[in-house]
């Protein structure tokens, strides 16, 4: 990394041109026209407000742009939702869509900034090193897939003669973060770029827009969801040795994005439901239920036996409420009558539970 300082510059906003490769941009995006990335800034990240800020105050002179040279122009590495916001208050005529709350902020506007400063770097991959620890970090928040891919792009292009971990290392100094999770991300990216030159598994309304990342990086990280596709962490040492389980792969896209006519998936991406599903895929009962004969997740996870532990967690949190009861009875001014309708409740709910345990072993032995 050159060490050598960046020069401020106020450079005119014609010169200045978005990053058409920028790692926020999806896929799709990728070398796309500065009316279509402009297009796709206005609607989906809040550039209204933004240029709204930007005409009513003018354009903040701390906020510089990171630019590199290119000819006689400038592109604009960080800052492009800034820029975005810059070039359409000065000609809306750039795109096609908002044309209305275009002309209200215009209207509202009373700066309409032409020239703006800027950094200017030797290299694109000195901006990249100082964004690696500004964003992924968390200084200025980004989409789990845009880390992905903006921390998948650092390592192809600066780490990826060196072994798997020895990258994943490097580059978890460079953005303040740990080893292991670095390394969970990149084998991610694969994991997601599988899924993506699938075409999604034509799923309706999957797209790299709508995909969450952080299902693929949260399932990584629970032993035998990874397993299920084929996948030891741990041990893999390339990126070339990722070998996924493809069918695999695709049921696990299906069940959390796949919407069924009632407009649900199989599975929800929460913390709750993918430990529900490592707990069943350890189980070859409750995996075989699941997976072919099309159990809900709660009936299959009712085979692992995991209803029988949650059960006497509750009962033990009961005693342990009913006994703190116990306890404060003699200290408080309360009046029996005031409480005879829950103490019966809790009367009429133990003797059910009985019952019911005690039918269940009249069955059984039936």
């Amino acid at each position: 990394m050159s060490h050598k300082k960046p020069d401020f510059e106020i450079i005119r906003l014609e010169q200045l041109f978005l990053d058409d490769k920028n790692p926020r941009l999806p896929k799709s995006l990728q070398n796309a026209s500065e009316a279509e990335i402009l297009e796709y800034m206005l609607l989906d990240a809040s550039l209204i407000e933004l240029m709204l800020a930007i005409g009513k105050n003018d354009f903040f002179p701390g906020e510089q742009l990171l630019v590199v040279k290119e000819d006689k122009n400038y592109r604009v590495i960080e800052g492009n939702r800034r820029l975005s916001a810059v070039k359409i208050l000065n000609n809306p005529e750039l795109v096609s869509v908002q044309r209305t709350k275009i002309q209200q902020v215009i209207k509202e506007s009373e700066f309409f900034p032409s020239e703006i400063p800027c950094l200017i770097f030797d290299k694109e991959e000195d901006i990249h090193n100082y964004l690696g620890y500004r964003h992924i970090t968390g200084i200025k928040e980004w989409k789990l897939l845009e880390k992905a891919r903006y921390l998948f792009g650092l390592w192809k292009n600066q780490y990826s003669e060196l072994d798997l971990n020895d990258a994943s290392r490097e580059l978890a100094k460079s953005i303040g973060s740990r080893k292991d999770y670095v390394k969970r991300i990149l084998i991610g990216y694969q994991v997601f770029y599988k899924i993506e030159d699938e075409a999604f598994y034509r799923i309706p309304g999957l797209d790299d827009t709508t995909f969450y990342f952080n299902y693929i990086a949260d399932s990584l990280n629970k032993i035998h969801i990874a397993n299920y596709l084929g996948i030891d962490v741990k041990n893999i040492d390339a990126i070339e040795e990722i070998s996924i389980n493809e069918q695999h792969l695709e049921n696990w896209t299906r069940w959390l994005f796949e919407k069924n006519s009632e407009g649900k998936t199989r599975l929800i991406g929460d913390s709750s439901s993918l430990n529900a599903l490592n707990k069943i895929l350890s189980h070859p009962e409750a995996s075989i239920a699941f997976i072919d004969k099309g159990y809900s997740l709660e009936a299959a996870i009712d085979l692992t036996g995991e209803a029988d532990s949650q059960f006497y967690t509750y009962l033990n949190a009961a005693i342990n409420h009913l006994e703190n009861l116990d306890r404060l009875v003699i200290k408080v001014n309360i009046k029996f009558d005031s409480v005879e309708t829950q103490i019966k409740e809790i009367r009429a709910l133990a003797t059910k539970i009985g019952r019911s345990l005690q039918d269940k072993e009249d069955e059984d032995e039936f």
